[in-house]
């Protein structure tokens, strides 16, 4: 919630409330793939770019794909016209969401990366490494190794090394806090990193996406 509509709620907890009671009923009829691609079409026909983002994510975790969320930006072409149906592209293509590389051309075969050495990383500690046009977090925990997305499942804004201190992990854009020895979102947020299958190959971590 933005802090100008947490204003109004506390200026006015009961109009808003209903507001917000309002929103809630009106999808529960809806599978949450429809409602959420309904969404994204009502951000990109304001223009909202961090509504966008977020009830994009939100889509993409409901089981839509990238081609679906484009076929649904392109039925609603007679509301959204076509400059708005570019700025939502210009918008998703700058999210670099893998859902999404059909965009870009053809998807490059899912294939196992090699990250770095697993002895250069002690045990208890995590790394940010890019590789492939993509950043990773691994960490090497007393049960073995695990890999996650660099970016957050909010808005899939690429969280820098520097947001990392001892084993939380916070993204700067809201806040969403995680715990880089699970992924799991601890605070601001309620959705964890996403896990890439991981494995050691002659002494070297390798990552699979």
């Amino acid at each position: 919630m933005s802090e100008v509509l947490a204003a109004l709620v506390r200026a006015r907890p009961e109009a808003m409330g209903h507001y917000f009671a309002f929103l809630k009923d009106s999808g529960t009829r809806l599978d949450p793939r429809t409602r959420n691609l309904i969404s994204v079409i009502t951000k990109v026909h304001a223009q909202t770019e961090r509504g966008l983002r977020q009830y994009l994510t939100r889509a993409l975790r409901e089981g839509c794909t990238g081609e679906e969320v484009l076929d649904a930006l392109l039925m609603a072409f007679p509301a959204l016209g076509l400059a708005k149906i570019v700025w939502a592209t210009e918008v998703i293509l700058a999210m670099d969401l893998p859902e999404f590389a059909f965009l870009a051309g053809a998807p490059a075969p899912a294939a196992w990366h090699d990250l770095l050495a697993a002895d250069e990383v002690p045990p208890g500690q995590t790394r940010r490494i890019e590789c492939a046009g993509r950043a990773v977090f691994a960490h090497h925990g007393a049960g073995g190794w695990r890999v996650f997305d660099s970016r957050c499942p909010h808005q899939a804004t690429d969280i820098p090394q520097l947001a990392l201190d001892g084993d939380a992990l916070t993204c700067p854009r809201h806040g969403w806090r995680f715990d880089v020895r699970s992924g799991a979102c601890t605070a601001h947020g309620d959705r964890p990193l996403r896990e890439w299958d991981c494995r050691l190959q002659e002494g070297r971590l390798q990552a699979y996406w």
